[in-house]
């Protein structure tokens, strides 16, 4: 990275707008689960662009199907039919499990979001909406207005009510020292508390694995005995999937399968993995809420031939090589692996997460105060040995986020948990 390029992004661009790293790196190109930067330095990616490089970067059946379509054409809009648009809608729809299911696509997660909430709040006739704390939905006036995790959220004003729910965080709050059993009757209780104060709420939004929060997530069963609770009000389940959907958990195809027992969600968004790195959201509902809107609407690049191509190949390549077989079976033994290096690390609070979603808290040692520092320091070291991870969390970004590409083999990801393990001992 040359520093004059630095500059320049700094002279131009918001101060918000974050970069990575204390000498930000400009990543040039890439191959499966490796990129390289501007100076031609090599790093195995265990971030993919915050989990949209699902399976390879520069994958062959992505990279040819974008190439096809763009030489025949590039944009129509959804004012005309769109083959592509529809083959990887029916697709979708079936995967979802959501019955009678339509599928509206969008650009962004943030996007899907917001069209849930539209959807929601129109169907029920209602600007009230439940979210989770420690949440992130988007960055948008609408999804920001539910986010609820205070370092994503820069303004307090909405035009949603929002009532923020205990469950997503199931090792810290005021429940985290009971049972799983315990954890979530005292869940259920606190959210018919809530609804007991209110009148006409239109939807709970709720990630099943909280993606910038730090890859916290409830026991299995928490949103099932929500749903029941949901229920008896008539008010809808929308369940984010932006980043646990596509069988990144291993154990499941969507993240809402872990609490499945009362059926689907009444809406599921998705965006990231689908399209590679290309832009792809996109929201499914049942038929009655997804029709539910009296007016007109499109999307002028939602559903874009190019990046329905996309879309369909990635999803095709996924499904044909078993991609969620190999999160399950990768990402179990890379969990261990982090997990035996984190017994003998006096910062490590927890490792935790499901398949390739795996978050690593780091915390001053001998207490259980969020580190930020070490996070950010143990990042620093792992780039300077050639491996890139995120970070997150809801206590200043003291959570390492490792998501790398679906594909990843078991010597990949040997590599990383043994950088992983120097960089903590370096700064722990």
């Amino acid at each position: 990275m040359t520093p004059d390029l630095h500059a320049r992004h700094r002279a131009v661009l918001p101060d918000w707008l974050a970069l990575y790293y204390d000498r930000p790196i400009e990543i040039t190109h890439g191959e499966g689960r490796h990129v390289w930067d501007a100076d031609g330095k090599q790093y195995l990616d265990f971030f993919g662009g915050i989990l949209t490089t699902m399976t390879a970067h520069a994958l062959p059946e992505v990279t040819k199907a974008v190439s096809e379509q763009a030489g025949r054409i590039i944009h129509t809009s959804t004012l005309y039919l769109n083959r592509q648009m529809v083959e990887l809608a029916e697709r979708v729809a079936s995967l979802s499990g959501i019955p009678d299911a339509r599928v509206f696509f969008t650009t962004s997660g943030t996007e899907a979001n917001d069209t849930a909430l539209l959807l929601a709040t129109a169907y029920r006739r209602s600007n009230q909406i439940l979210a989770m704390r420690n949440s992130y939905h988007g960055r948008s006036f609408s999804a920001v207005g539910i986010t609820g995790n205070r370092g994503w959220s820069p303004t307090s004003l909405s035009p949603l009510q929002t009532l923020y729910v205990h469950g997503g965080v199931r090792t810290r709050g005021p429940f985290a020292h009971l049972s799983d059993a315990e954890f979530i009757a005292a869940c259920v209780d606190d959210l018919r508390d809530i609804l007991g104060q209110t009148r006409g709420v239109a939807a709970l939004i709720a990630e099943p694995i909280q993606g910038v929060g730090g890859f916290t997530s409830p026991p299995d069963g928490l949103y099932a005995a929500f749903r029941d609770v949901l229920r008896e009000h008539g008010i809808l389940w929308i369940a984010d999937e932006v980043q646990t959907g596509w069988g990144r958990t291993g154990e499941h195809f969507w993240g809402w399968q872990a609490h499945a027992q009362n059926g689907p969600p009444d809406i599921l968004t998705f965006a990231k993995g689908i399209g590679n790195g290309m832009s792809i959201g996109g929201v499914v509902a049942r038929a009655d809420v997804m029709n539910c809107l009296d007016a007109n609407s499109i999307s002028t690049f939602g559903g874009s031939p190019v990046t329905m191509a996309a879309g369909l190949a990635n999803l095709i390549y996924l499904l044909e090589h078993d991609l969620q077989g190999n999160a399950r079976r990768v990402g179990g033994l890379l969990i261990e692996r982090l997990r035996a290096v984190a017994a003998t690390t006096e910062c490590v609070r927890e490792v935790r997460g499901r398949g390739l979603m795996i978050g690593i808290e780091l915390v001053r040692p001998g207490t259980d105060e969020a580190d930020p520092d070490a996070a950010a320091a143990v990042s620093e070291a792992a780039r300077e040995a050639g491996l890139l991870v995120g970070k997150g969390g809801g206590h200043n970004t003291s959570v390492l986020r490792i998501a790398p590409p679906l594909t990843l083999t078991v010597a990949e990801a040997e590599e990383g948990a043994a950088i992983l393990e120097r960089a903590l001992r370096t700064v722990c």
